[in-house]
C-alpha cells in the first residue's frame, strides 16, 4: 500500500467516525481514552456520556441563539442599511465545527502524544490536561483542512498551534502564578488566551512610555461594586438582547422576549460548559497520576488548566462589561468590517486571563489593550469568514445541526473565538495559502521556539535542583 492509498484509507476511517456526529463520536473516544489511561470502565463511560450531553446542550442553546438573534439582526441590518453580512455563531458553533471534522476526531490523542514527546525532550514544562479547549487546535486544523482539502496539512496546523501554545504557557506561568492567588504550579495552555499575551506585553510596554497614561491606575474592586448586578452574564445578556430588539424596532413584548432569550444564552452556556469540565475531570485526574508515575521528578512541571479558573477576577468582569458596548459600537463604524459580535460576547471574559498578569490588574490599561485587540480581531474574523462559513455549511449538510446553520439574510458566519486570534490567523494563512514556503517558515519558527524554551527550562532547573 503506497502513502497516498494509506492516506485515503485513514481519511475514510476518519470520515466514518465523524459521520456519527460529535454527541456520539466524542463519548466513544473519551471512553476509550479514559480506559487507556487507567480510568475505571464505569467512570470512563460516564465521563464520555457527560461530554456527549454537553454537546447536545450546546446545540440546543446555540440553536436558540440563532433562531432568536437571526431575524433581529437581519432587521437591524435592513433598517440601518448596515454592511454587516457575517453572522456571529459564537464559540460553541466553532467548537462543533472543530470536533465534527477529521482533525477533531483525533486531535486529543495526537496532541497528548506531542505533549509527552515535548516533556521527554524538555521543550515544555506544561502537562496540558485542559482537554475541552483542545477544540481550538482542532479549529485551526479544520480551517486548514477545508482550505487545502488535505488532512495532513490540517494536522500540521493543529500541531504547530499546540506546540506554540505550550511554549507560551511555560513563558507566562511565573507571571500567572504570581498575579493570581492559589495558582502555584498551574499554567494556561489555551491558545486564544496565550496568543494574545505577546501582543499585550508589547502594548503594555508602549502604554508605559506615554507620559500621563503610565500614571493611571484604576482599582477593579471599587468599580465592580458600582456595577452590582450588571456585572453578571445573565443581566448583560438581557441588556444586550433588549438593546438589539430596540434597534430592530420590535414591539415591547418581542424586545423583552429577546432580552430574556439572550440572558438565557449568556447564563446557560457557562453552565453547560460545566458538564464538559465534569466529564473531563476523571480523565484529567488520571492524566495527572500517569504523569507522576512516568515523570517521578515532576515537581518542576506545570499542570495546564482552563482559563475558566480565573475569569471571575474583578478586573476581568469590569473590563468585559465595559468592552461589550464598545465592541458593538466599534464593529458598526469600523470601515471594511462586516462582522458584528453578539453571541461571542459571552466569551469576552476569556480575553483577559493572561493579560491581567501583564497589566497587573490595571483596569485602564487592560481596557485599552482589549479595545486594540478587538479592533484587530474583527478584521481577522472578517478575513477568515469565507473558510469558516465553508466549514459550517459542510457540517450542517452532514449533521443538520441548527447550531452551525447560517441564518437567512446572512451570507457568511464566524466567531470571535478563536477566529479573531492573530495566532490562528497566522497559522492558517501560512499553512493554507503559502504552499510549501509558509509551512517551512512555521516549522522554523516553531523549532526555534522549542530550542529557546528547552534552554530556558534547563537553565531554570539548575537553580531549582536540591543540593546533594
Amino acid at each position: 500500500m503506497n502513502i497516498e492509498s494509506f492516506g485515503q484509507y485513514i481519511e475514510s476511517a476518519f470520515s466514518y467516525i465523524i459521520g456519527l456526529g460529535a454527541p456520539v463520536m466524542m463519548p466513544i473516544l473519551f471512553t476509550i481514552l479514559g480506559i487507556c489511561i487507567g480510568v475505571k470502565l464505569g467512570k470512563a463511560v460516564k465521563s464520555g456520556l457527560l461530554v456527549g450531553v454537553g454537546f447536545i446542550g450546546l446545540s440546543i442553546i446555540t440553536a436558540l441563539l440563532t433562531s432568536a438573534l437571526g431575524p433581529a439582526l437581519s432587521k437591524v441590518v435592513e433598517v440601518y442599511d448596515l454592511q454587516l453580512k457575517i453572522f456571529d455563531l459564537g464559540w460553541p458553533a466553532a467548537a462543533r465545527i472543530a470536533y465534527e471534522t477529521s482533525i477533531g476526531a483525533f486531535v486529543i490523542p495526537v496532541c497528548l502524544g506531542v505533549n509527552l514527546l515535548m516533556l521527554l525532550t524538555k521543550t515544555t514544562k506544561t502537562v496540558n490536561i485542559d482537554l475541552w479547549n483542545y477544540w481550538h487546535f482542532a479549529f485551526v486544523g479544520a480551517l486548514a483542512y477545508y482550505a487545502t482539502d488535505s488532512i495532513w496539512w490540517g494536522f500540521f496546523a493543529a500541531i504547530i498551534c499546540y506546540i506554540i501554545t505550550l511554549i507560551i504557557a511555560d513563558w507566562m506561568a511565573p507571571r500567572f502564578q504570581k498575579f493570581y492567588d492559589k495558582m502555584d504550579g498551574i499554567s494556561i495552555p489555551q491558545p486564544f488566551c496565550g496568543g494574545l499575551a505577546p501582543i499585550a506585553l508589547i502594548l503594555n510596554k508602549g502604554l508605559d512610555l506615554i507620559p500621563g497614561i503610565n500614571k493611571i491606575n484604576i482599582d477593579a474592586e471599587g468599580m465592580k461594586k458600582k456595577f452590582g448586578l450588571l456585572g453578571e452574564p445573565l443581566f448583560l445578556g438581557v441588556i444586550v438582547g433588549c438593546g438589539i430588539g430596540i434597534l430592530a424596532q420590535y414591539d415591547l413584548p418581542l424586545i423583552l422576549m429577546l432580552g430574556v432569550q439572550m440572558g438565557a444564552v449568556m447564563e446557560l452556556i457557562p453552565r453547560i460548559t460545566g458538564l464538559f469540565i465534569e466529564g473531563l475531570l476523571p480523565i484529567s485526574d488520571a492524566t495527572k497520576e500517569m504523569i507522576k508515575k512516568k515523570f517521578k521528578n515532576s515537581t518542576g512541571l506545570y499542570i495546564g488548566m482552563s482559563p475558566a479558573l480565573v475569569i471571575g477576577h474583578p478586573a476581568t468582569l469590569v473590563v468585559s462589561l465595559l468592552l461589550i458596548p464598545a465592541t458593538i459600537f466599534l464593529s458598526v463604524i469600523l470601515p471594511g468590517n462586516q462582522f458584528l459580535p453578539l453571541a461571542s460576547l459571552a466569551g469576552m471574559f476569556y480575553l483577559f486571563p493572561l493579560i491581567l498578569p501583564i497589566t497587573k490588574g490595571n483596569v485602564f490599561k487592560t481596557f485599552i489593550i482589549g479595545i486594540i485587540i478587538i479592533v484587530g480581531g474583527v478584521y481577522l474574523v472578517t478575513n477568515l469568514a469565507p473558510v469558516f462559513s465553508l466549514a459550517a455549511q459542510d457540517v450542517f449538510a452532514r449533521t443538520n445541526d441548527a447550531a452551525v446553520r447560517i441564518p437567512d439574510g446572512f451570507t457568511e458566519a464566524a466567531s470571535l473565538d478563536f477566529a479573531s486570534s492573530p495566532l490562528c490567523w497566522s497559522i492558517y494563512h501560512l499553512t493554507a495559502n503559502m504552499k510549501i514556503v509558509g509551512p517551512i517558515i512555521l516549522g522554523a519558527i516553531t523549532l526555534t521556539l522549542m530550542i529557546w524554551n528547552r534552554i530556558r527550562i534547563i537553565k531554570e532547573s539548575k537553580f531549582t535542583e536540591p543540593v546533594k
